[in-house]
Formats: C-alpha cells, structure tokens, sequence
C-alpha cells in the first residue's frame, strides 16, 4: 500500500493513536482528511505536519448518522475521492456491576461499532462500483474474552473484529481490501485513565509505526505487541473456569 497522494480519512483524529497516524502519514506524503467532535485539537493537529501537506478538518460526532453522512459527502467534494478510510473512533468506560449503566453500553457501542458501520456505509457504494478503496477499523486485543469491569468495551470490540471479518470476505471479489488493527495497551488519554499496570504498555509512537508498515504489507490483521498478542490468544482458548478464576484476580494498581 502507497499513502503518497492518498486521500486517507481519519477518524478520532484528534488524540491517541489517531493523532500519531495523521502526523505520521503526512511525512507519508499522504493528503489527510481529519474528523473529530474536538475541532480545537484538529486545528493544533494541522500546525504539526508538513506545511506541504494537504489537509482538512471536519468537526464529526461518528455517533450521528446525518453528521457522518454530511462530512463524508464533503470531503469527497474537496479531494475528489477517499482511498483509504481509517475509522480510529474509540471510546471505554471500565465500571463495576455496582456503576452498571446502560448509559455507558449505549455511548461505548454508538462510538465503537455503529460509528464505523455509519462510515462503512458512505464509502461502500463508492468503493464497490470503482472497485478499489482500503478500510481500516482499529479494534482490540481485549476483543476475544469478558474483562471484568470492561464487559461493554470487550463486548464492543468483538463486534468490530467480526463485522470487518464478515466485509473482508464479502469485499474481496470488489478488490475491497479490509483491515483489523488489534493493538494492546497503547499509551494514549484513554489508557492514561486505566487504574491498574498494563503489560507492555507501548508508545503512540511505536504503535502508529507499527500500523503503518502493517498497512504497507497489505496484513488483514495488524496485531501488537507481540507479548500481548500471544497472551491474548491463550486466554480465548483458556477453558472457561481457568479464565474465570484468573480473571477475578485483581489487578496490580499503579504506583
């Protein structure tokens, strides 16, 4: 895959690993179109990358159907087309069965999967019919198993992980390509709110580098790190009593 000249979307632009990608694909050469509902932080984004680079803003809320429909039709009308579509959205929110809020469930799955679905669906019609376009949906480890205190996050997660599965092999014959980004615990403001020690906690740095030359070497799958990528399979194939038992272990709290 070749950003240079790419118009490359992305969203949740305005911190966390979106922000790293948007800084690393403009040294790319690619031509960004940035969303976020934090405009003020797109516009301290756009100061940051190559004066050269071509770039727009779009203050988004990927949870409104009609916001999302609106600003994809924009930037198409301002680049001309979309090549690459990085749909980075993401939110958690870890409480006890004591904070149980349907509250959350609601803002976790608004943002997490109907907020890529309502960005699927814009660009598919397009992507179909000109047979070519590249969607990338940022998912997570934590996908394949109920964390306590992070049941709707998981939960969430895992519907990404087999909605993207369940469109890479319905858009294949479209020459569609869909990619998975399953990162571990990355440092970015949502893991900076975690109460408790992250194993392998990486860089933003080194996760976007990792994203993009997993995205350069076509992988249907980007996971990392590594260490974490491993453990994480372990545990899915973990006999339920085993990861019951150590699941209700409590973790090691930060000092």
């Amino acid at each position: 895959m070749n950003f240079k000249n790419s118009t490359v979307l992305i969203t949740g632009a305005s911190s966390g690993i979106g922000f790293q990608l948007a800084k690393d694909l403009a040294s790319e050469g690619a031509k960004l179109a940035l969303l976020s509902r934090r405009f003020d932080l797109l516009e301290e984004l756009a100061k940051q990358v190559p004066q050269e680079t071509e770039i727009r803003i779009y203050k988004c809320d990927v949870t409104s159907k009609n916001e999302v429909k609106e600003t994809i039709t924009q930037i198409k009308k301002d680049f001309g087309k979309i090549d690459i579509a990085i749909l980075n959205s993401g939110v958690g929110f870890r409480s006890s069965v004591l904070e149980y809020s349907s509250d959350a469930a609601e803002k976790t799955f608004n943002t997490n999967v109907l907020g890529a679905i309502y960005c699927i669906e814009q660009l598919l019609p397009e992507f179909i019919s000109e047979k070519r376009g590249v969607i990338v949906g940022v998912s997570s480890l934590g996908d394949g198993k109920g964390f306590p205190k992070s049941g709707f996050y998981s939960a969430s997660k895992a519907a990404l992980t087999i909605i993207l599965e369940s469109l890479r092999i319905e858009l294949n014959k479209y020459n569609v390509k869909v990619i998975t980004v399953k990162p571990g615990f990355v440092k970015t403001p949502m893991t900076d709110k975690n109460e408790f020690k992250m194993p392998y906690l990486m860089s933003v740095e080194k996760g976007s580098k990792i994203i993009i030359d997993g995205l350069k070497k076509d992988k249907r799958i980007i996971e990392f790190p590594w260490q974490t990528t491993i453990g994480a399979k372990i545990l899915r194939m973990m006999p339920t009593k085993w990861f019951e038992a150590f699941a209700s272990k409590e973790p090691t709290a930060k000092k």
